[in-house]
């Protein structure tokens, strides 16, 4: 049975691939209609707008970086436009996904890396949310992707974790201060992933994935699937008490 849009609309950034994409689909085949970003790939993002359609939701793509905080007014117009062609003048639900990874030791980590890593991972995500707050309806679900990285440690991780670090304590803040908008604001942190996330070490590299495999109590890597629809069940109603939590989904990854 194909879903039924259910009024409910998200934004998701980076939506066009990986954790992205598997969040914006598990939300259509929930009734879901999405506004996502995407940087570089439209082709990626065209398709998901296709495989939305083909499940009779409809679901819009703009190009953004998330890391240029000049290009949010457009942005937000461009919000407001799609918000529109679905018939709606706010939205509900808000999933800052998009992030770039770093691999590097404290030592060799230069100051444009880590200028770079903070515009996308930090900067982007909280400018981006501020200029987004007053499209966001009152009740509405707000949900950071940070990492399990900020709870256990490895050795070139420092500054990626850092960044996710920061983002949960900005979730906890930014809930506090919602919370008369009776708007949740949650961080998920996934484990490792078979994406193409950090070129796709996970996923392509046979001996690293074995070893992080060996890491989890369910002894496999997990996978953009076991992560979207999670995401997806956080935002529903159902969990509306649920609020300024890091929810970790790694599969009990060196517990």
């Amino acid at each position: 049975m194909m879903p039924t849009p259910n009024g409910k609309i998200a934004i998701v950034t980076g939506g066009s691939r990986g954790l992205g994409r598997s969040t914006v689909l598990s939300l259509a085949e929930r009734g879901v209609q999405s506004i996502f970003t995407y940087n570089s790939n439209r082709e990626a993002a065209e398709e998901v707008v296709d495989t939305a359609q083909q499940m009779g939701i409809k679901v819009i793509a703009y190009q953004l970086n998330t890391g240029n905080v000049s290009d949010f007014d457009v942005f937000v117009t461009q919000v407001q436009a799609g918000l529109a062609e679905l018939g709606a003048e706010r939205f509900d639900y808000l999933v800052n996904n998009a992030g770039i990874s770093h691999y590097k030791s404290i030592e060799e980590t230069t100051e444009e890396e880590m200028d770079m890593l903070y515009n996308i991972n930090f900067k982007g995500v909280f400018f981006l949310t501020q200029k987004l707050l007053p499209l966001l309806k009152d009740g509405g679900r707000i949900i950071n992707i940070s990492s399990g990285l900020t709870r256990f440690a490895f050795p070139a991780r420092g500054l990626y974790a850092s960044m996710k670090g920061a983002l949960e304590v900005f979730t906890r803040y930014l809930a506090k201060e919602l919370g008369e908008r009776q708007i949740t604001v949650n961080t998920v942190a996934p484990g490792a992933i078979q994406t193409d996330f950090g070129g796709g070490v996970v996923r392509d590299n046979l001996e690293v994935n074995r070893h992080i495999a060996g890491l989890t109590t369910l002894g496999r890597v997990g996978l953009p699937d076991d992560i979207g629809p999670m995401i997806a069940s956080l935002l529903n109603d159902d969990n509306r008490w649920v609020n300024a939590q890091r929810i970790e989904v790694s599969g009990g990854m060196l517990i």
